[in-house]
């Protein structure tokens, strides 16, 4: 199975029109004609993961955090980014991101059905497809409705099992009583008014700073920050049954689950 080939397939259910403008989705490094007899899936092209990728004699590398957001003037040792693609292309391991088009294709999607949330909609909706005769939105997070109706502190309990969290912080009365909610795995400050607005009882998320969750319990909002690995780390479970469904040619090998810092 060649490179270009796989990474057509991606494309055709996460199209990189999907992508925010900022952002820098696709094929960032590598050969479109490599042969793949080994995928390998990770969060971020860390030193560790390239490592890991090269030991294991991976053809291509899919990730969800690109290596590369801006232009580089050169591409030398003395800088991780740098580091990172020459033992890449030495390994010649061929470098796939998919960011922001796979976060309003299926993340918030995947968050909500782990939450196991009812009557789902996007929080932020920023693309709108025709399927099947209708028009079908997707976007940035995902609002539902939890099976019953419970505490903010049972809710932050539930988070933290079913994402299997070290720990998570919320903001907000423990006991307030959360049955609408928005789920925005990676960094969700930014909706924050969008979740105000729709009227949502708790917004589960990561990166929330102090005046953030602060502000937010203000304005009547409950924040479950579960950290931003914490909820999109599903990414590698998600596209590793995508590759599955889609092809049988190739071996795949995910990145442990290693959450970025540690607490005391």
């Amino acid at each position: 199975m060649l490179c270009r080939e796989i990474t057509a397939k991606i494309e055709e259910t996460f199209p990189k029109t999907a992508a925010c403008s900022w952002d820098n989705v696709g094929l960032l490094a590598g050969r479109k004609e490599k042969e793949v007899k080994r995928l390998y899936l990770a969060l971020d092209a860390t030193d560790e993961v390239i490592e890991h990728a090269a030991a294991w004699k991976a053809d291509l590398l899919v990730t969800h955090h690109p290596l590369l957001f801006s232009s580089i003037k050169r591409i030398t040792d003395d800088d991780f980014i740098g580091r990172r693609l020459l033992r890449l292309i030495r390994e010649d391991i061929s470098y796939y991101a998919m960011h922001t088009n796979y976060d309003v294709m299926r993340m918030g999607e995947a968050a909500a059905e782990r939450l196991l949330l009812t009557d789902t909609e996007p929080l932020e909706v920023t693309l709108q497809m025709e399927e099947k005769g209708s028009v079908k939105e997707k976007g940035i997070g995902c609002i539902g409705m939890l099976p019953e109706r419970m505490s903010l502190e049972r809710c932050a309990a539930q988070v933290k099992k079913i994402f299997a969290l070290p720990d998570v912080r919320s903001f907000g009365d423990r006991q307030k009583q959360i049955k609408k909610v928005a789920v925005v795995p990676g960094s969700g400050k930014d909706e924050i008014s969008e979740a105000v607005e729709k009227g949502v009882d708790v917004l589960i998320t990561g990166d929330i700073g102090h005046h953030d969750g602060i502000d937010a319990v203000a304005r009547g909002l409950a924040v479950i920050d579960a950290g931003h690995y914490g909820l999109e780390h599903i990414f590698m479970d998600e596209m590793e049954q995508f590759f599955k469904r889609n092809w049988s040619e190739f071996e795949i090998m995910k990145e442990p689950i290693t959450h970025p810092f540690w607490s005391l």
